[in-house]
């Protein structure tokens, strides 16, 4: 797993909660995020859907349990997918962890999702395609394209009711921190962006927008792990 410092875990769990709950249309703001992740109070000047806190609640539990499994050296399975969606809709879904019962669609997309019938084959599949592939992979470069790719496949079967966004992009970290890669923050300013990619299936351009975007993650890791080392040095002076 890549290690991350104290405050840099904290500012890319904010940042996680903020954007992918934006991504699905939750007005919550990044300063708002911060008092409810941080610090468990709701400031703002807007009235809350509670809803809407839950969403952001959540994923704080939800990465808790990532962190837990990968300290852990515990592989992506079925399981570690079923929890993470569970954890990121609790209080929010009858069904969390859940795959479907009936089938789904996809608002606006032009293709059809997996059926209810073959989700829970599909996801058996292609949690052991990815495990193997990643086991194969040379380097960083060839591992980040194929978590993209296997990011729009997760996609386009929507394994849950509902929340597939969330858990899908949770679960694409889960691969990247446990690859000793920089995790994905998809800002919800890209958000048209990233629907295309997914809707398009298009792999390449995908893969390429992951590589930029966790190439600037990788920058800002390190000037939390500089502040941390400086004071861990300051300390030791003492």
């Amino acid at each position: 797993m890549l290690p991350l410092p104290k405050e840099y875990a904290d500012d890319l769990l904010v940042r996680l909660a903020h954007h992918s709950s934006a991504i699905e249309g939750n007005t919550i703001t990044l300063a708002e995020t911060v008092s409810i992740i941080l610090h468990n109070t709701i400031t703002g000047d807007h009235s809350f859907d509670l809803r809407e806190v839950y969403e952001i609640k959540n994923h704080q539990q939800a990465f808790d349990f990532v962190l837990s499994e990968l300290t852990k050296g515990e592989p992506l399975s079925v399981y570690t997918i079923q929890e993470i969606h569970a954890l990121l809709t609790d209080r929010l879904q009858y069904d969390k962890g859940q795959f479907k019962a009936a089938d789904n669609a996809i608002v606006g997309a032009d293709f059809v999702t997996a059926s209810a019938k073959e989700t829970p084959l599909l996801i058996r599949q292609w949690v052991d395609n990815l495990n193997f592939r990643l086991q194969a992979a040379k380097d960083g470069q060839e591992k980040i394209g194929i978590i993209s790719e296997a990011h729009i496949v997760f996609e386009r079967i929507h394994p849950f009711s509902d929340g597939n966004g969330r858990a899908g992009r949770m679960v694409m970290n889960y691969s990247l921190l446990q690859n000793h890669l920089p995790p994905l923050v998809i800002n919800n300013k890209e958000r048209a962006r990233y629907i295309a990619f997914l809707a398009e299936e298009d792999q390449e351009g995908f893969s390429q927008f992951v590589e930029k975007a966790i190439e600037e993650e990788k920058e800002r890791r390190t000037q939390f792990q500089n502040a941390e080392d400086q004071r861990i040095k300051e300390q030791s002076r003492d």
